[in-house]
């Protein structure tokens, strides 16, 4: 099966659809990249409080050009603004906020996900590559609810959900929802529920270019 010119979700389509899944006053940490955008489709009404890694609690949005201040950035090294009543602290006292178990959500992307919850988005084990491990690990075993948000498949055509992660792996069973360009899927103890279709995909073109055997939702 071929797609249809516009199948699929954009990548603004995807976060939306995560932050439709964010619930009202949850602390909120994202990761860099596409996960960064789901704070721009927040419905209107929820207070979400976001969470950066290196000491901000309360971030706000990324600065317009021109209005930086240059000592202010998120774990991505983007410039941001804080919140009124936003609180800034050392490193470890916000990583002992992650590890105690004091986030609601985090969204990430990922290299592969397991048909398990089990992702990989660190390194690809590419002895050319410079690992980036960032605060993945410690988000993985801390947050609550873990999001993955990223393409279906690589540039090269490959599922990016997988029976078993062949990258080193971030944590085991710890995804609870994948939103790609071509489905919503819950990550459950019965397998991977298909929740959403994006527009001009089918159940059978989602699961040829899936690496792990897929459940519709009834």
């Amino acid at each position: 099966m071929e797609l249809k010119e516009n199948s699929g979700w954009s990548i603004n389509e995807m976060a939306q659809k995560a932050a439709q899944d964010i619930h009202d006053g949850a602390y909120v940490n994202l990761g860099i990249g596409i996960p960064e955008l789901v704070a721009d489709y927040i419905p209107e009404g929820r207070e979400v409080i976001y969470h950066t890694e290196n000491g901000l609690l309360g971030m706000g949005k990324v600065t317009e050009k021109g209005s930086e201040d240059y000592e202010l950035v998120n774990a991505g090294k983007k410039y941001v603004t804080a919140i009124p009543g936003a609180s800034y602290f050392h490193h470890a006292d916000s990583f002992a906020m992650i590890r105690g178990g004091h986030i609601d959500i985090c969204v990430l992307g990922a290299y592969q996900v397991s048909e398990e919850g089990d992702i990989a988005n660190w390194s690809t084990g590419d002895p050319n590559d410079v690992p980036a491990v960032g605060g993945a690990m410690d988000l993985v075993a801390g947050v609550k609810t873990i999001y993955v948000i990223t393409q279906h498949c690589t540039k090269s055509g490959e599922p990016k959900i997988v029976r078993q992660c062949t990258y080193p792996l971030t944590g085991k069973k710890v995804v609870n929802k994948i939103y790609t360009n071509y489905a919503v899927i819950d990550v459950t103890e019965d397998g991977l529920v298909v929740k959403e279709l994006a527009p001009g995909i089918t159940f059978e073109f989602l699961q040829q270019n899936t690496g792990a055997p897929l459940l519709l939702k009834q």
